[in-house]
């Protein structure tokens, strides 16, 4: 075993902490999937394609819902093929499937207890078609995924949900999921052009194809006969029919499209509507052509602040008849909870809890019709009552695409920012109903007085426009009086919606385990029974999905309720959602942040001394800690800024024994011979070729640890200049800081120019802005090393040194701070905060710390004459940009050195991380894959970025040399 290998036991719950929870996975599964099934579905498939042991089926089990079923193997479907042939197995063996894409759906319809099929990691990817009026997609395709390559064209789709960022298209058409503006008429049933799906017995159709209907008939004759038997049948019952109608003027995902038997003629038809909806009770979408709408740019929107939820619900028909596109409603347990969204007004929590807000807005084609939109939404206002018990609000229509993104920003939050709220410990009950959009007001009321007499103090929000309404309830799922309070209250609020109202149990996020028992309550015997039998018909040996949304169980909803057990204080608010998933760059190697969580929680579910926990530590070492990035962009994608890649950096501090902790403060405390002893090794490599220090680096990998020692990659380049460029203080304009990647290693293979501080300081110079390089920067960093790895005595010695010398240099913050690379720069700006002394916070907020891109896209461009430019180029945005918000001053950048500038599409973080794409080279190669396939598409003439071992990391992914932005710009303005 290597000297210093971490040790996983350190992770393992104290015996206090850890109380036994009725939900918890018994000690028996502790080996994982049993050995006959994973036998024969590796046989099936090869042993890569079937995840296996208890913490792959741990971190599975759960989703956004309130539910957890563990199940009993997880297959990596890559195509049709293995879709089909998982159908087969299960269909020879009396085993069932379950088909899982993003996880985000709130009703546990993601989850099955035998076979699991990850539809998500290998079903990514858009064809645009003609203009843009359609496109075919993948289902692991996320909503905003799509849009964005529809945005080029001036078209989107029409579903919308909250959960854009996570949400595949897949899943929103599994579950008819509409969103904020698409109501009955741009939902996915409406939309949907074509699909291709896998029927049940692993027939494939697709319902674009002319001879659809030939081809199934011939395949499967009885499936054809049986849904024009129904379909005939229904028709036939003209009080049946104009029920059907009748329930789908109301937005409603509750049991299955029984109007595709009136809207179909065909069975291919019949098949293309009933599968909308069906949450994958019928067959496995593998691809959707959706007929897309026009992308209004123009936007007017308004936050009305009014004085009671049903003073709010009754100005809702007001702007629709105006013609608002969307009409949001927000009460006031939800507007206080969305102060703990970053950008939120913080005088929200002090909003009286009566209050309630109308998210407003119009969307139009061109300035006449925005105007004419804006008169009649004046028109409205002088109607209303509204109230304005805060200083932020002004009830006011405003054009600001800032101050909207806000609004909206608050409103998609509703789930996450009133679930991280809830009582710890506690599990959240997202619901979803709809009523005639002029009886909402009454709903309001109505709703609240039920909540009310449960003991319930819900937040309300939902499409109020279509008379959609979404509410959370937390309860305690280990406690039995909880859990019966919670059924009481389901019971009456189900025959509250349909006998006064005639309303939707389920107006947009499915049927799924929590409304399946109260199916009939709302359809009827009849309607309720023809749902059974189209089940039967379809999917007649009953594998696909059972009791996701049949179920005669009339306590179906109570069962597999799951605890939330208490975790670290960092992420203990996390409800699951998994809004962090899509950004992570681990998703597709080990583990996301959400999974990370949910593993730390069946730990702490167990028993002390558990053979689950003892199994899930054994891979929750490299699962979770070493392959976390640590980039934390999971805290910008997480609406209440959970931040899991902190939690993963305090584990790897707790695995660290007091030797390791004092050998690496010494390292800081020496950092000047460190830098000096790398940049020297680095230049002998350049020398005798990657052979020799890959062996040696894999010799000491061996010896010490392969979570210390970085790997030689053939991309590392050779040594930095021995000297930096001499430069002088008096006048300058800034204190240019090189971080020590840039004092270690040198330019990309084959750039010819100066290295990056020369050009740093050729540039600013060059403009009128001189720089000054400190003659004592050796030894000095901004920490990141330190921190990332969780070494904090380290992390505190280099902190505070680096403070103190920027303190000095910048004469007590009058000159700023340029930093040449993103990473560090935010490690001096932000990170280096809570290890400084009193004194050093003190003086660490006199300091400017700017990056060297905003130092150039502000204070460099305006002086500068651009001589020549390149015909293209392809910038890499890090992710220490992203929490700094410099994406658009790269850009900017970018655009002054060439025709033509691209962001790709899929550009994420690439998950060098300092060096942890070195102890890691699979995490970086992982995480690039689909940025790098857009890269390699096509060709261009400069590969930019802001950092150098993100630009290392993608030279690795891509084979192309990626360099400094401020290289590009020194070239681009070099006089002629």
């Amino acid at each position: 075993m290597p000297l210093l290998e971490p040790k996983s036991g350190t992770l393992r719950p104290h015996a206090a902490d850890a109380v036994p929870a009725p939900d918890r996975v018994p000690g028996e599964r502790a080996a994982g999937t049993d050995d006959e099934l994973r036998r024969g579905l590796e046989a099936l498939l090869g042993a890569g394609k079937v995840l296996w042991k208890i913490s792959d089926l741990v971190r599975y089990a759960s989703d956004a819902s309130p539910y957890r079923f563990v199940p009993r193997a997880v297959v990596l479907a890559e195509d049709v093929t293995d879709v089909s042939l998982v159908l087969s197995y299960a269909r020879r063996h009396g085993r069932q499937i379950v088909f899982r894409a993003a996880g985000t759906s709130l009703n546990g319809q993601a989850q099955g207890e035998d076979i699991l099929v990850d539809v998500r990691r290998h079903w990514s990817g858009i064809e645009v078609l003609g203009r843009g009026e359609r496109a075919r997609i993948a289902p692991g395709t996320t909503v905003v995924r799509a849009n964005a390559g529809l945005a080029r064209y001036g078209r989107v789709l029409g579903p919308d949900p909250a959960s854009a960022i996570a949400c595949t298209v897949g899943g929103v058409v599994a579950n008819n999921a509409s969103g904020m503006t698409a109501g009955t008429t741009r939902n996915s049933y409406r939309t949907v052009a074509s699909l291709t799906f896998v029927l049940p017995s692993g027939t494939v159709v697709d319902t674009a194809d002319p001879e659809a209907d030939a081809r199934l008939a011939a395949a499967e004759p009885e499936l054809c006969a049986g849904l024009l038997a129904l379909r005939a049948e229904i028709e036939a019952d003209r009080e049946l029919t104009a029920r059907i109608r009748a329930k789908y003027q109301l937005k409603n995902t509750n049991g299955y499209r029984l109007d595709a038997f009136l809207d179909g003629t065909t069975p291919v038809e019949i098949l293309r509507g009933l599968m909308v909806g069906s949450e994958g009770t019928f067959g496995f979408i593998s691809e959707i052509v959706f007929d897309t709408l026009p992308l209004h740019r123009r936007t007017s929107s308004a936050l009305l602040f009014f004085p009671s939820l049903s003073a709010a619900a009754a100005a809702v028909p007001l702007f629709n008849e105006a013609g608002a596109l969307a009409v949001e409603l927000m009460d006031g347990n939800t507007l206080r909870a969305s102060v703990s969204v970053q950008g939120v007004p913080a005088d929200w929590a002090d909003l009286p809890k009566e209050t309630a807000a109308l998210l407003v807005e119009f969307r139009a084609p061109d300035e006449a019709a925005q105007e004419a939109y804006e008169d009649a939404a004046a028109r409205v206002l002088e109607r209303l009552d509204l109230v304005a018990p805060v200083a932020s609000a002004d009830n006011a229509f405003t054009r600001d695409p800032g101050t909207i993104a806000g609004y909206w920003k608050a409103r998609k939050a509703f789930v996450t920012a009133v679930g991280g709220a809830r009582p710890p410990g506690t599990t959240l009950i997202t619901e979803d109903f709809a009523v005639p959009p002029a009886r909402l007001a009454e709903a309001c009321e109505a709703l609240l007085t039920l909540q009310a007499e449960h003991g319930f103090d819900a937040a309300v929000a939902g499409h109020a426009a279509h008379g959609n309404l979404h509410f959370l309830l937390a309860f305690d799922a280990a406690k039995p009086a909880d859990v019966e309070r919670y059924a009481s209250f389901m019971d009456a609020f189900c025959r509250l919606t349909v006998e006064r109202f005639d309303g939707s149990l389920k107006a947009e996020h499915a049927t799924g385990r929590n409304i399946a028992p109260f199916l009939e309550l709302e359809w009827g015997p009849r309607a309720t029974e023809l749902m059974w039998r189209t089940k039967q018909v379809i999917d007649p040996a009953g594998v696909l999905a059972p009791r996701v949304v049949l179920d005669r169980d009339p306590e179906a909803h109570l069962r597999g309720l799951k605890t939330i057990p208490r975790i670290e204080a960092v992420a203990d608010p996390c409800i699951e959602c998994g809004f962090c998933e899509p950004t992570c760059p681990s998703g597709d190697l080990t583990t996301t942040p959400r999974q990370r969580i949910v593993l730390r929680r069946e730990m702490m579910r167990q028993a002390p001394e558990s053979p689950v926990t003892d199994s899930l530590l054994n891979s929750y070492g490299y699962d979770a800690v070493d392959t976390c990035a640590g980039d934390s962009t999971c805290k910008l994608a997480c609406p209440v800024g959970i931040d899991t890649g902190a939690m993963m950096k305090d584990f790897r501090h707790r695995r660290h024994s007091p030797r390791e902790e004092r050998a690496a403060s010494l390292l800081a405390e020496r950092f000047a011979l460190v830098e000096r002893a790398a940049r020297l090794a680095v230049a002998a490599a350049d020398r005798t070729g990657d052979r020799v220090p890959a062996a040696l680096t894999a010799a000491a990998r061996r010896a010490v640890s392969g979570e210390l020692v970085p790997e030689w990659l053939p991309a590392v380049p050779g040594a930095a200049a021995r000297k930096l460029p001499v430069t002088d203080r008096r006048g300058a304009a800034a204190v240019y800081f090189p971080a020590c990647v840039n004092r270690i290693f040198g330019g990309p293979d084959g750039h010819e120019g100066p290295s990056l501080p020369e050009a740093v300081v050729a540039v600013s110079a060059r403009a009128g802005r001189p720089v000054w390089i400190p003659g004592d920067v050796a030894g000095t960093c901004c920490s990141t090393i330190w921190h990332s790895k969780g070494y904090d005595r380290g992390n505190t010695v280099m902190a505070n040194r680096m403070v103190e010398a920027a303190w000095g240099w910048t004469e007590g913050g009058a000159l700023p701070l340029v930093v040449d690379a993103s990473s560090c720069t935010l490690g001096i700006a932000r990170e280096v905060v809570p290890y400084l002394t009193e004194e050093n916070q003190r003086l660490h907020a006199e300091l400017t710390v700017l990056d060297s891109v905003v130092w150039a896209a502000e204070e460099l461009l305006p002086g500068l004459s651009v001589e020549r430019t390149v015909g293209s180029a392809v910038l890499h945005p890090t992710c220490s940009m992203r929490h700094l918000g410099d994406e658009e001053q790269l850009r900017t950048v970018a655009e002054a050195c060439a025709e033509e500038v691209v962001v790709p599409e899929d550009a994420g973080c690439c998950a060098f991380a300092g060096d942890r794409g070195m102890l890691h080279r699979e995490l970086t190669e992982s995480a690039t894959a689909r940025e790098a396939a857009e890269v390699g598409a096509r060709e261009f003439d400069a590969h930019l970025s802001a950092n150098r071992m993100c630009e290392i990391g993608m030279d690795h992914a891509t084979g192309r040399g990626y360099r400094s932005v401020l290289l590009e710009l020194e070239r681009a303005t070099r006089p002629r």
